[in-house]
């Protein structure tokens, strides 16, 4: 019988899925990544060493995981192979990574497009993070991008790539008044990372297909969160991919849907990197502790988070999307300084209670959050291991989430280590 186990980001990203995935992968014999790019980062601590990931799957650090970047990444060769010369560097077996022949491949002039309309929008601009992603996937949906089996092709590569950096420089030249992409260099480069890559490429669809259909367990690695879904995140402040469990099913091969455990990750509070709506940030001193608390500076950019209590609505919304099945609840220590902890159970707008997340900007810029206020722990909670080890305070919080967000919470983080996890239900 075949096990499928999906994590997914409940919130804007950044929620701590890569310890969750990290965690679990060591049951797994497969991890995937299935959407997103290298605009994604997941930090994963091992015996108190740091691993920085973006692209390879967070199963990596476990020995004997096979791990997959499926057809619906966009992949970017320069960051894999940056990513693995790390790896390799920290004695990380990395002969066990495979790409799909089927992905889309970022280049030199995704990035610089990216730059350049973003500095063309101005103040209205996307807060991208400058990888490339959304250029790469605008060419997959007209149908002119190169996939990484176009690089297995050699000479008919390289003809390809040269007639797409001519394309791409006649809007570069003439729409943006910069300089053309120097040709002759990216076609040196990218031939080069495709040689490289040769070893790495298989069908990886074939492969996800047969370790289901064989028994194996396979955990899905989601990349970002739900409220950056192209279609049920907070667009147009949202990433160019499918971040939700639908995306694991066009972007791996798995058929329909995800027939398994869905575990949706979620901060103890609430964190976005970007331009967009948030409705329970807080830009007082109350949301600068959070912030240094918490280290919420961006794994890809560095970028400070906006920081802001625990929104349930914002949560509601990314369990009926996910079809979520259980939350892992992180970083529940940042809160252990805390007399007060607020927790947003709706919005209220015009005199009326809203539950359910608006679509539109307008109608959320005019929400504010409706909280319900907790008595804080004021306890270090990185020493407990067990759930009988919070104190009664800690698990009054916990209980208020899962009621709030109307899904169970099956596991709790009182830290980035991996010992630090307090296992509810055993998931594998």
């Amino acid at each position: 019988m075949k096990k499928a186990i999906a994590v997914v980001g409940s919130q804007w990203g950044d929620e701590g899925k890569g310890k969750i995935i990290d965690y679990l992968a060591g049951g797994a014999d497969m991890v995937v990544r299935a959407q997103g790019g290298s605009n994604a980062g997941h930090t994963v601590v091992i015996e108190g060493k740091k691993y920085a990931l973006h692209l390879i799957p967070s199963g990596v650090l476990n020995t004997g995981t096979v791990n997959i970047i499926g057809n619906g990444v966009a992949f970017d060769p320069e960051g894999f192979f940056d990513e693995i010369g790390t790896l390799d560097a920290g004695g990380v077996d990395t002969n066990r990574i495979y790409v799909s022949d089927r992905a889309h491949v970022v280049f030199p002039y995704h990035k610089r497009l990216d730059a350049l309309a973003e500095r063309a929008r101005g103040a209205d601009n996307l807060g991208t993070t400058l990888k490339g992603i959304g250029p790469c996937y605008m060419d997959k949906v007209e149908r002119s991008g190169l996939r990484v089996c176009d690089m297995m092709e050699g000479e008919a590569f390289i003809k390809k790539l040269a007639r797409r950096v001519d394309e791409k420089n006649e809007v570069i030249v003439k729409l943006y008044g910069e300089e053309p992409i120097e040709k002759e260099n990216v076609i040196e480069v990218y031939a080069g990372f495709a040689k490289r890559l040769a070893p790495h490429v298989r069908d990886t669809g074939v492969m996800v297909y047969d370790a289901l259909s064989s028994g194996k367990t396979v955990l899905f690695e989601g990349a970002q969160g739900a409220m950056l879904d192209l279609d049920f995140g907070t667009y147009p402040f949202v990433t160019s991919s499918h971040p939700i469990t639908g995306g694991f099913s066009v972007g791996a091969g798995t058929g329909a849907g995800i027939n398994g455990e869905i575990i949706g990750i979620a901060k103890a509070y609430t964190t976005r990197v970007g331009a967009g709506p948030m409705v329970t940030e807080l830009t007082d001193e109350t949301g600068d502790r959070i912030r240094e608390r918490g280290r919420e500076y961006g794994t890809t950019t560095g970028r400070p988070r906006r920081c802001g209590w625990f929104d349930g609505v914002v949560v509601r919304h990314s369990s009926r999307v996910n079809g979520t099945t259980g939350l892992a609840l992180m970083l529940l220590d940042v809160l252990d300084d805390f007399d007060e902890i607020n927790l947003c159970y709706a919005y209220g707008r015009a005199g009326e209670t809203i539950e359910h997340f608006p679509a539109g900007l307008s109608a959320l810029e005019e929400c504010k959050p409706l909280y319900r206020t907790m008595k804080g722990w004021k306890t270090d909670l990185t020493g407990c291991r067990t759930w009988e080890d919070l104190p009664t305070e800690a698990r009054a919080y916990v209980a208020a989430v899962e009621e709030i967000a109307g899904v169970p919470v099956k596991i709790v983080s009182v830290g980035p280590g991996r010992e630090q996890t307090i296992v509810r239900k055993e998931l594998l």
